[in-house]
């Protein structure tokens, strides 16, 4: 997977439903809905309930994140 592929299938669904699933350490897994709300050069971030929450390319990429559009 390449860095601008991410950036550019995420710019193509901005502002629709998305899950994003996170593999922390120890088998922990958190789960945050929101809406996909911007793009920047190293980060995408959410928009859930009025909180912006952000997550990186690189953790997409590896894998420790999961994006489903719902």
């Amino acid at each position: 997977m390449n860095l601008d592929l991410v950036k550019e299938q995420l710019s193509k669904n901005i502002n629709k439903k998305v899950i994003v699933t996170v593999y922390g350490m120890r088998n922990k897994i958190n789960r945050y809905e929101g809406t996909l709300y911007k793009i920047y050069p190293n980060i995408f971030s959410i928009m859930m309930n009025g909180t912006e929450k952000s997550f990186s390319y690189n953790d997409y990429i590896t894998g420790d994140i999961k994006i489903r559009f719902v």
